[in-house]
């Protein structure tokens, strides 16, 4: 069958991020749900026209919109593999009101309403994040389990519970072979780019309503070294120095580093920039006491050499609440090595690995080309309220006063009612503290050292040593 007359029996949405965490479990359950259906059918049909996943069926010269919007509009259905990252996604949002559209065209031109979206729970999502529209299309039934319902079908992979999982396949296999059988109208050509999605990424908070001072820290290759060391990375990604990186590609200007101290004075604020070394967590400390902020960023591909690990798991090892890490990760790494870099990565972040996808949102891996300045504009944000709270005495009723007592969950959303089966599992009732001493100086009249004479500094956004770029990226 050619591709012009290809109708897969599924679309397979899901978010990128979740296929780059956890590719295993992911290309797992695509293929034994293409797998399993191939069995309900109970008839003989090729694995191209029983599913359409944009890794597996994009070819060379491709125009992957196009091919998405087709595939989006002539699929019988869709699984929409749900999950924060799947909400935080400007595609995934795109693909779902898309098929969404479609579903609700044919009903209002048959009066037909056909289940053709199927969602599937990957992981626990904070109902109080969807759209009202989302939260119509059913996503759980009660021959799914139980554990699935409240925990996701990735936790039924990681804790092996294979009996659970396979009944989940089941049903889902089923319920495609059903929805299918009812033949949804298909949606004319149309540009999925136009597409107005029900969830984009989410918004930043207001920024903080004074001005403060961020100290940007850069741990980064340089052009030199990765001559030297020869391999993939040897191109425009990096510059004469740390802070000319640009990690996304095509390599461009401004480097990372003036593209954050961008961010951070669009929003009012100061910066300063210089590159991590010895002594680090002596500076975010006195950075701390000053009431400033800092944040880190990283190159994955030079996190664990010898030249930052000594520092970087340092850090790791102390408390620093009013720190931010950012971990980008390149728009067009070379096929092969993109989970290289990630093994030193989560060596020298041993603890702060694992709060990589916490609401309080200061160490986040794998940013986007996209998501940078909003991820950023969000950390700072959340680093500089830390900050504010850290230099006030709340008193014994601070945790009330922002809704973690009583009568308040622990992540401060209060009494509200939740989307079963879709809400974060509850913490701990109390929120710990940084460890240590609290500060509660006002902010000192301090300024800080200077620069190295060769470091942007202050600078606005200015960086000779990297050519403008003008493309965008997204996680899907």
């Amino acid at each position: 069958m050619g591709q012009e007359q290809q109708r897969p029996y599924f679309f397979f949405s899901y978010a990128r991020r979740d296929f780059e965490a956890e590719d295993a479990f992911v290309n797992q359950f695509f293929n034994d749900l293409r797998d399993e259906l191939g069995r309900v059918l109970g008839v003989a049909v090729r694995a191209e026209e029983l599913a359409f996943r944009d890794t597996e069926q994009l070819r060379l010269g491709d125009d992957w919109a196009e091919r998405l919007a087709t595939m989006l509009g002539r699929s019988r259905t869709m699984i929409a593999l749900y999950s924060p990252a799947y909400f935080a996604s400007l595609y995934c949002g795109k693909e779902w009101t898309a098929f969404r559209g479609r579903v609700r065209r044919h009903h209002e031109d048959t009066g037909e309403l056909v289940p053709a979206l199927i969602p599937v729970l990957w992981e626990p999502v904070g109902s109080g994040e969807l759209a009202a529209e989302v939260t119509k299309v059913q996503w759980v039934q009660p021959d799914m389990g139980e554990a699935y319902a409240r925990h996701g079908l990735r936790a039924l992979l990681r804790t092996a519970q294979s009996g659970a999982y396979e009944q989940v396949v089941r049903v889902v296999a089923e319920r495609v072979r059903d929805a299918a059988a009812r033949r949804l109208g298909e949606l004319p050509e149309f540009d999925l780019g136009a597409v107005r999605g029900y969830f984009p990424p989410p918004a930043a908070p207001e920024p903080a309503p004074s001005p403060g001072m961020v100290r940007l820290f850069i741990a980064a290759g340089s052009a030199p070294e990765a001559a030297a060391q020869g391999g993939s990375y040897t191109g425009g990604w990096y510059g004469a120095k740390p802070w000319h990186w640009a990690p996304y590609y095509p390599p461009a200007r401004p480097s990372l580093a003036a593209r954050a101290q961008q961010v951070i004075t669009a929003a009012g604020h100061t910066t300063t920039l210089e590159e991590i070394g010895p002594g680090l967590g002596d500076k975010l400390d006195q950075a701390r006491e000053d009431s400033q902020v800092s944040v880190l960023l990283v190159d994955p591909w030079v996190a664990g050499n010898g030249r930052y690990r000594a520092a970087l798991s340092e850090y790791d090892d102390q408390n620093h609440p009013v720190t931010g890490v950012v971990v980008p990760i390149g728009s067009s790494d070379p096929d092969g090595e993109r989970e290289a870099p990630w093994t030193g990565v989560r060596g020298v972040f041993r603890r702060n690995w694992l709060r990589r996808s916490d609401l309080e949102h200061l160490f986040r891996v794998r940013v986007n080309q996209e998501s940078f300045d909003n991820d950023l504009t969000i950390m700072v944000t959340v680093a500089q309220n830390k900050l504010m709270d850290d230099n006030l005495d709340w008193g014994d009723d601070g945790g009330d006063a922002f809704g973690l007592g009583p009568e308040g969950d622990a992540f401060g959303f209060g009494d509200g009612p939740d989307m079963p089966g879709l809400t974060i599992p509850a913490g701990p009732s109390g929120r710990p503290g940084p460890s240590g001493p609290r500060r509660g100086r006002p902010p000192a009249q301090h300024h800080p050292d200077p620069a190295p004479p060769e470091l942007p500094g202050q600078r606005r956004g200015q960086d000779d040593a990297v050519p403008l770029r003008g493309d965008q990226d997204d996680d899907h």
